[in-house]
């Protein structure tokens, strides 16, 4: 009878290590990471091509793919898919595109805030922010690009009625503008920095108009992140590592910053004109107080209410509070019954006492 019990028992115990759910908390050991081409972001590229992201998952005995994708939406739409654990991406384009789209997100690394990374380009006869009216505008559409040209016309007096905007992809940026038919346009850098230095334009509104609002940050699948802590440890990990070696300025930093620079298509002299105009969170003890900042609180309420008003929240969003985020502390902006973005400092917080 005993052995028929411990034989039953056993039977059961194989059973619930058969399912979906205990599969996925017990075994994965493998994790997909999106990341592409800009400025704040390349310090992975070199975390991932000189082994600090591979030291840091070996830690966790876990392994950490971070896989290129070229086109900056399509990353996160592929994420937003589950074919990626984990992206690089603006904020707001995390709160408008996965968590709009039903998707639970944490914000595990704050990496920095657009500080003149972003701008509106004119060519030709436009010199002011106020000669776009009447005109068409190219840009990534709903993008951050778009949140900074309803910003920028607000300054001045102008909606976005005043003028008409068409979508481009971020790839195009640069042939785009090299035609007859794009005289303004919205980008960032890489390409922003090449369209600037060309004959007769001008640049007439960046993102140091708006400090704190254009955050990039890594998002990591809520769910995943709860089975798997490691995950998030080894990438917190191997992100402060490589900023710390950067922060050194020795000839490791300067060899790490020549990678970074030919990764992102320029030289090092370009690559310094990029970090520049980005604010890069250096510590994580500076991170850590962003996460906490009144800043970052009203920064997301800025991005919250141009949300709603260009319907990207989701179907049936009745308000700029129909999507939650939760804050360090357990605050919650927006709808608590619907939170999808959570913005996490303890994986931070971590690293700043030397824990990870």
């Amino acid at each position: 009878m005993f052995r028929r019990l411990a034989s039953l028992a056993a039977t059961l115990l194989c059973c619930l290590a058969l399912l979906p759910g205990a599969v996925h908390a017990e075994a994965k050991k493998e994790f997909r990471f999106a990341i592409g081409i800009y400025a704040g972001f390349m310090p992975w590229f070199y975390a991932d091509e000189y082994g600090i992201v591979k030291k840091w998952a070996d830690k966790y005995g876990i392994t950490i793919n971070m896989v290129q994708v070229p086109d900056y939406i399509e990353s996160i739409n592929q994420y937003t898919a589950g074919q990626f654990d984990g992206v690089l991406v603006a904020s707001m384009d995390a709160l408008t595109i996965p968590a709009a789209g039903g998707i639970d997100n944490t914000v595990l690394v704050m990496g920095d805030y657009s500080n003149g990374n972003d701008g509106i380009t004119l060519k030709g006869k436009g010199k002011t922010l106020a000669d776009l009216k009447g005109m068409t505008v190219h840009l990534v559409q709903f993008s951050v690009s778009h949140y900074m040209l309803a910003r920028a016309l607000d300054s001045v007096g102008l909606k976005e009625a005043d003028l008409k905007t068409v979508n481009i992809s971020d790839a195009d940026f640069q042939t785009a503008f090299a035609t007859k038919d794009v005289q303004a346009l919205v980008s960032w850098k890489p390409a922003l920095s090449d369209i600037q230095a060309l004959p007769d334009v001008t640049t007439v509104f960046d993102s140091s108009k708006i400090p704190h609002e254009i955050q990039d940050i890594a998002i990591v699948h809520t769910d995943v992140l709860k089975d798997h802590p490691d995950f998030g440890k080894a990438l917190v990990g191997a992100w402060y590592e490589t900023l710390a070696l950067l922060a050194r300025k020795d000839e490791k930093a300067r060899e790490a910053m020549d990678y970074m620079a030919k990764a992102s298509g320029t030289d090092v002299a370009g690559f310094e004109t990029q970090l520049a105009t980005t604010y890069l969170f250096m510590t994580p003890a500076e991170a850590v107080a962003f996460y906490r900042s009144k800043e970052l609180e009203k920064a997301l309420t800025l991005v919250s209410d141009f949300s709603f008003a260009h319907g990207l929240l989701g179907e049936g969003a009745k308000s700029a509070d129909a999507i939650g985020i939760q804050m360090p502390g357990g605050k919650i902006l927006g709808d608590p019954g619907n939170v999808k973005m959570r913005y996490d400092d303890s994986f931070t917080a971590l690293a700043a006492d030397g824990k990870l």
